[in-house]
């Protein structure tokens, strides 16, 4: 009976096992090949993703550097020429504590008053007002231009509040000169310290305009100076309505508040855009300077170079993924090709079983493995009787249409993919059977002549039961010589042919033998000494 442990040597006794191996190489690098393909442009796009965010991180880098660098250039205008005017407000209050001013000579008095003002920008209007708000001197003329301020907030508060110092007033409209400005001013003390009038300078608001006009920030870029109580005194780009507005209760003029200066994105309350905001107090004035980029404009050169730069890579990684799969593609082509040369160079073009060179392959494998495992090892051979008569009667087609049927019955008759049946000559067939004994192997012959009895080519007028084959079978154990398992299983077949053909013999074992009879090589196949 065939061994029940049969299909465990199965990969030992598969004959196409080595034929596989090297398409099988060639297919794995075809893999690795593709997979090299599409990582290295994965690679690729890794790397001009760090790349593109180092050229991000270089724009921010820039546009705070930027930002910086144009809040210390105005802050310090602004800071110098505030500077120089209340340096001119001090010298005045100095200047009016002088014994006999009053008896100079107006025009004389008036240089000595005013004589530090003619250094500052933009200047306005200078002049110094009495308790009551009148003008009592006046920079430009002697005498002085009649005009009233007591209703100005910042003459208000100087009255109130002694101590105050500098005070800088929210944008108005000059009543001398009818265009807006900021006033500058300070207390004057009579000698018993009451209120004796205010000093005042006033700053055109054209100033700042032309400081910020000079600056070139974007669309969406802005600069904008502020009182500390929120109240806005210019902006660039300049809108009218934005001037003098108040914006103290806004998150971003909060944080500006919050620190002397600094950085940070926020959105604008004005206009609903996001900038980057770059701010500083100025000097010890209570004044805050920002200077605002928008975010779109800051990103906007790295956003087209990212694009460029993103497509490019793109469409390179995209060009060498196809390569790759094409490549790719072609190498599983040529593996297919070397795998299918393979088969046919160890098929038979007739019949489709293996030729005899591949049944010497895989009988030398199975040989190794009956010996290694201890295991039997049975072999068929095969041969059709009397069929030199299809040929010679009916011609070789009807001789190969029978070769044909006796493959396919043999193919039938095996019940384990392990098993093999092949064509080792012209009407002569071996088939191999691993891991099987005697009784397996004879109820596969008996399988066999069962199939073949079925054939008929009725186109030549043969029916079934015409065609019969003769069977010799040996088998031998795994600590037995395998050798001559084939010239064994000959001697049975050509004592099937004596014996009348369309039937099995079995070899006896190969202890059983008579010593005297030879044996015969695999490589070679014996001579037949009886008509086929």
């Amino acid at each position: 009976m065939r061994s029940s442990d049969g299909e465990k040597n199965q990969a030992d006794g598969a004959p196409s096992v080595a034929l596989r191996r090297g398409p099988a190489r060639h297919l794995r690098s075809a893999r690795s090949w593709i997979a090299l393909g599409v990582l290295a442009p994965l690679g690729m796009l890794a790397l001009s993703a760090v790349m593109l965010f180092d050229l991000r991180r270089d724009a921010w880098e820039k546009a705070e550097q930027t930002s910086k660098n144009l809040l210390q250039v105005i802050e310090r205008d602004i800071a110098r020429n505030v500077e120089i005017i209340d340096l001119s407000l001090q010298g005045i209050v100095d200047t009016l504590k002088m014994p006999g001013l009053a008896d100079m000579d107006p025009r004389l008095r008036q240089l000595a008053l005013f004589d530090r003002a003619t250094t500052a920008r933009d200047m306005g209007v200078m002049l110094v007002v009495d308790e009551n708000g009148d003008t009592i001197f006046d920079a430009k003329t002697v005498p002085a231009r009649r005009v009233n301020n007591a209703d100005r907030e910042y003459f208000q508060l100087h009255k109130a509040r002694p101590d105050h110092g500098l005070q800088i007033s929210p944008p108005l409209i000059s009543r001398l000169l009818g265009e807006p400005v900021t006033v500058l001013s300070r207390r004057i003390d009579k000698p018993d310290g009451s209120f004796g009038g205010v000093v005042q300078a006033s700053l055109k608001l054209a100033y700042f305009s032309a400081l910020f006009d000079r600056i070139g920030l974007g669309q969406d870029g802005a600069i904008n100076l502020y009182l500390r109580d929120g109240t806005r005194l210019m902006r660039y780009p300049a809108v009218e309505a934005d001037i003098g507005a108040n914006i103290a209760g806004a998150p971003t003029f909060q944080r500006f508040l919050a620190e002397r200066s600094g950085s940070f994105t926020g959105t604008s309350v004005r206009d609903g855009i996001e900038r980057y905001y770059a701010f500083t107090q100025v000097g010890d004035l209570p004044l805050v300077l920002n200077v605002a980029l928008g975010t779109r404009e800051i990103e906007a050169e790295w956003q087209s170079k990212a694009v460029g730069i993103g497509l490019a890579i793109l469409v390179l990684c995209g060009l060498t993924i196809l390569l790759s799969l094409l490549f790719g593609r072609e190498l599983r082509r040529s593996a297919a090709m070397q795998a299918e040369l393979a088969r046919l160079a160890g098929t038979d073009l007739l019949t489709g079983l293996p030729n005899r060179r591949r049944f010497e392959e895989a009988f030398e494998q199975a040989a190794k493995a009956s010996r290694r495992a201890d295991r039997p090892l049975a072999l068929l051979v095969i041969d059709a009787d009397h069929f030199k008569r299809y040929n010679d009667r009916h011609g070789h087609a009807v001789g190969d249409a029978v070769l044909k049927s006796l493959a396919r019955s043999l193919t039938e008759s095996l019940g384990r993919p392990n098993d093999l049946a092949a064509r080792v000559g012209g009407e002569e067939f071996a088939v191999l059977l691993p891991d099987t004994d005697r009784a397996g192997a004879a109820r596969i012959a008996e399988a066999i002549h069962a199939a073949v009895a079925g054939l008929a080519v009725p186109a030549a007028g043969i029916g079934p039961g015409s065609i019969t084959v003769s069977i010799g079978l040996a088998v031998t154990a795994g600590d037995r010589a395998t050798e001559d398992l084939y010239r064994r299983a000959d001697a049975a077949l050509y004592e099937a042919k004596e014996s009348g053909r369309n039937r099995t013999c079995c070899a006896p074992g190969a202890a059983e033998e008579a010593p005297d009879r030879p044996p015969t090589r695999l490589t070679a196949a014996p001579q037949r000494r009886v008509a086929r």
